[in-house]
């Protein structure tokens, strides 16, 4: 074969492999989106099944990521799962993202959709158990919502920082 001859049929075979691959992933793509009806809809008599629907390059998908992985680790009893979120919805939009969908006995009983939800990147772990403690998904050892003092916090800075008006003080001046 003639070096022309080689790269004409190099790219004949990267194709090939192209075409190869990406059939392998939509094989895939439709194995995984299967595999998680099953794993929702079969996880078994009164299991919770936490499913976190995210996209790579999302810091707030990232960051839930990593507080699920530590609740999974802290609630054995339910099942955490977490697909990207095309492969389980085809042309789910990303500004639904993150998105947490709560389960429990194949039946949806909550869901989180959007940024707006979670707080932000100042979510915390323990706020996100509580959350999940309030749509039954866990049984949490928390005694009151970790955001609730957060609040609490900022409304008695908030007061704190109220300016008085002159006419008020002059006036209890005379009493």
């Amino acid at each position: 074969m003639s070096l022309e001859e080689l790269e004409e049929n190099e790219d004949d075979i990267s194709v090939r492999k192209m075409r190869l691959a990406m059939e392998i992933v939509q094989v895939q793509t439709r194995s995984l989106g299967q595999d998680y009806v099953q794993e929702v809809n079969k996880a078994g008599a009164g299991i919770c099944v936490v499913l976190h629907l995210y996209k790579p390059g999302i810091p707030l998908c990232t960051l839930i990521n990593q507080h699920l992985s530590r609740l999974a680790q802290k609630f054995p009893q339910t099942k955490f799962l977490k697909s990207i979120s095309s492969t389980c919805i085809p042309n789910y939009p990303d500004h639904n993202l993150p998105t947490l969908f709560i389960y429990h006995e194949g039946e949806m009983k909550a869901q989180f959709i959007g940024p707006l939800l979670f707080g932000g990147m100042n979510l915390t772990c323990d706020e996100l158990e509580w959350r999940l403690s309030e749509s039954g998904a866990v049984k949490t050892d928390l005694e009151e919502n970790p955001r609730k003092q957060i609040q609490d916090q900022l409304l008695r800075s908030i007061r704190c920082s109220e300016p008085h008006r002159r006419d008020e003080d002059e006036d209890s001046d005379e009493d």
